[in-house]
């Protein structure tokens, strides 16, 4: 290969056939110097040239091909495309956002679910996703909080490490398989005050502890790809970092697959004032451990073979890159067969086995909040109308969430039809009650046709809000159905408050003072302003967003034809004031004030991490241990009974905490360090153990500069949430450190 052709394989394209026709009389965000219609032809020029690597945003099967096509007609070494995709919860088939499927507790949906996300995106022709992301979230005014798995590492890991298999499988040419891309390499959800993009600052004990276990777990589950974050790290931006992409990723973790920057994040090394030019940024991308540069036009990576013949750049670095993208590709199977069968990509995507997988996802994730007088679940029999309120209430789009773009609406029912359909003979009612709430700044991803909520012309504040109260005054019961737009959460949306928009408290009081017994459906993706809910709304039950089967898995979750079984994967902060607000800080030097750290309101959570309530109860037995000391090579075994002290056969998700009482460093009050969803019919009981060792108890250490194992003692806890009582110990009786 020519040096021109090997940075061409470092090189990914969006296509801008990705872009609407709005886009095409706008820029397309390509600024003022391009048009897609443009970008398309600088495209296929690099294709005719065999100077292309990758091409993102493509989901048409028959364009894949075409596309395809021109890659193999215009490389000399018949070398194909890779077509990535953010495949992030679901291709057709809609699952339930990433956050929502953190809330499942259950790694065993989460792989299956992804594992039909790939089938459909490789049917298609997409061979590799930029998912998942496994970026740590404490702070729920961060708009991508939707896409991760929460505040904690532990779960974080388990979920990245599921969602890695689920894509993946076992080989990377498995014709139903696509490759994995976590993301995004290092630290990019603790931005400062939660703004998208702005730089983080990131303690070595953090990182360590707190940020990287998700990542190295996702390596560890065979990921082939990672993807650099856009923002600085320390000082650093991300997509330069060499200390994070070879001494971390590569050289600790291990990593051997290939490394992409985020969407133009090569190029932003310029903006960043890192890199003195366009050139410059390549070099300095590449040198750092960026093999793959994504852009939508003009890549700096197409200015390599420039650099070489300045000496600015090694040819051995410059091969490295290319092979571990050329080596991807083998691994995929592309070599062998790069196209799409057309016919086939249809039947897949109309798979009704899929649809099943998703309502069985959307019921796993869902969290009952509060169940005040067992208001839920709701008897069929006895409901003769039932108002169905709120302005997401009839909303298809929004059931979907944020980051899926090639869904089929006509497939998603609203959660008005859900009930209607589940509850059969009763009259069910709905209105809007207040109308949809419109971005002052629009979403990224707005100009996509049906993203942005649609206000009708002649809506009427006044009477529709009349209309609501009186269906909810007639109504057996009301089922109110608020949270935010799946506009106003994602990339670039952020939020300075956690209030409900618009005028949806407002509507929410209205029904309840109405006397109508309430039940508060909540369509969202971070927690939000509950306050005045928590102690007015007798029932509470979080969906998220649920996807494709949400309205019905949501119509079964109501009536009790399954019980909720999730819980909640972050802390449940009261108000913004809060955050960032973790479970898992230190003990401080008063502890016995911890409650009282503000003086006009609790300084403890609405809800804990962990929490969700069921339509049964759980009984817990004696927490016991196989020993009573370990050394720093023994594991001990952790155990308990769990009894369905109830009537309804229901899911509980076992977890288990643990606090370090002294070492060489204060360890948080308290941490998780495993937890098992079980099934018990009424009456019947479990066993769960857990192993306690090495694994889970050695940390980073900031003043030793590596990981250590204190002799120490363990305090234990089990229980359904991060508020279980400590009832058990174990001794450590060796020091390791390294």
């Amino acid at each position: 290969m020519t040096p021109a052709q090997k940075a061409g394989q470092l090189s990914q394209y969006m296509w801008a056939d990705a872009l609407t026709a709005a886009d095409d009389e706008a820029d397309g965000g390509l600024g003022d110097t391009m048009t897609p219609a443009q970008q398309r032809a600088q495209v296929e020029a690099a294709l005719a040239r065999g100077e292309v690597g990758s091409l993102l945003f493509v989901t048409d099967p028959e364009e894949t091909n075409r596309l395809q096509r021109l890659a193999l007609d215009g490389n000399p070494h018949g070398v194909p495309l890779l077509f990535g995709y953010d495949v992030i919860h679901g291709l057709r088939t809609i699952f339930p956002v990433p956050i929502a499927m953190a809330a499942s507790w259950d790694p065993a949906i989460v792989e299956r679910a992804q594992a039909v996300a790939a089938r459909e995106a490789r049917a298609v022709g997409i061979h590799w996703t930029f998912a998942p992301m496994v970026d740590i979230a404490r702070d729920p005014r961060w708009g991508r909080i939707v896409e991760g798995a929460g505040e904690d590492a532990v779960l974080g890991a388990a979920i990245g490490a599921a969602q890695v298999r689920g894509f993946q499988g076992e080989r990377w040419d498995d014709p139903e398989r696509v490759i994995a891309g976590p993301k995004h390499f290092a630290g990019y959800g603790a931005a400062v005050g939660g703004r998208d993009y702005d730089e983080v600052e990131l303690s070595d004990h953090r990182l360590w502890n707190v940020y990287l276990p998700p990542f190295r777990a996702a390596i560890e589950a065979g990921a082939g790809n990672v993807m650099t974050a856009y923002m600085d790290l320390n000082g650093i931006p991300a997509t330069g970092n060499r200390w994070l992409f070879t001494e971390v990723l590569r050289e600790t973790f291990g990593f051997d697959g290939f490394v992409v920057s985020d969407f133009n994040a090569v190029r932003n090394l310029v903006t960043h004032g890192f890199a003195a030019d366009l050139r410059d940024a390549g070099v300095r991308a590449l040198s750092a451990g960026t093999d793959m540069e994504m852009a939508m036009a003009d890549p700096a990576f197409a200015t390599l073979p420039d650099s070489l013949a300045a000496g600015d750049v090694d040819l051995d670095v410059l091969d490295r890159a290319a092979r571990r993208v050329l080596l991807a590709k083998a691994r995929a199977g592309l070599l062998d067969d790069p196209f799409v069968d057309v016919e086939r990509s249809r039947e897949v995507l109309a798979d009704p086995a899929h649809r099943e997988v998703a309502r069985e996802a959307a019921e796993r994730a869902a969290v009952l909040l509060r169940n005040e007088g067992s208001l839920l679940p709701l008897d069929p029999a006895a409901l003769s109308r039932v108002a169905v309120l709120g302005p997401l209430a009839e909303s298809r789009r929004d059931l979907l969430g944020p980051w899926c773009f090639d869904y089929d609406l006509d497939e998603t029912p609203t959660l008005a039809e859900g009930l209607r359909a589940r509850l059969g003979n009763a009259v069910v009612d709905s209105a809007w009650g207040v109308r949809p709430v419109v971005r002052p700044t629009p979403s990224l991803f707005d100009a996509h046709g049906g993203n942005k909520p649609i206000v009708p012309a002649d809506f009427d504040d006044d009477a529709e809000f009349a209309r609501a109260i009186e269906l909810a005054t007639a109504a057996d019961v009301a089922v109110v159905v608020l949270g935010e737009w799946q506009n106003m959460i994602g990339e670039q949306a952020s939020r300075s408050s956690l209030e409900l928009p618009g005028r949806q408290l407002e509507l929410l009081q209205a029904v309840v003072a109405t006397g109508t017994p309430v039940v508060l459906c909540l369509v969202n993706g971070r927690p939000v302003d509950l306050r005045w809910a928590a102690e007015n709304v007798p029932a509470i039950i979080e969906l998220w967003y649920p996807g494709t089967q949400g309205a019905a898995a949501a119509a079964r979750l109501l009536v009790g034809d399954v019980s909720p079984g999730g819980k909640l994967p972050l802390t449940w902060p009261r108000s913004v004031g809060q955050v960032p607000i973790v479970y898992s800080h230190t003990i401080s030097h008063d502890p016995a004030n911890q409650a009282a750290r503000y003086w006009d309101e609790p300084s403890t959570p609405l809800f804990p991490f962990g929490h969700g309530l069921s339509y049964t109860r759980f009984a817990y037995g004696v927490v016991t241990l196989d020993r009573d000391s370990i050394g720093p090579d023994d594991t001990a075994t952790v155990s308990v009974t769990v009894t369905n002290t109830g009537d309804h056969a229901a899911d509980e998700v076992v977890q288990l905490y643990v606090h370090q009482r002294h070492g060489a460093a204060s360890r948080p009050i308290r941490e998780l360090k495993g937890f098992c969803r079980v099934t018990l019919e009424p009456g019947a009981a479990e066993t769960v153990t857990f192993p306690l060792g090495r694994d889970q108890l050695t940390y980073w250490n900031a003043a030793t500069r590596g990981w250590v194992l204190d002799a120490t003692v363990v305090d234990i806890a089990v229980g359904g949430d991060s508020t279980a009582p400590f009832t058990a110990a174990v001794t450590v009786t060796a020091e390791r450190a390294s």
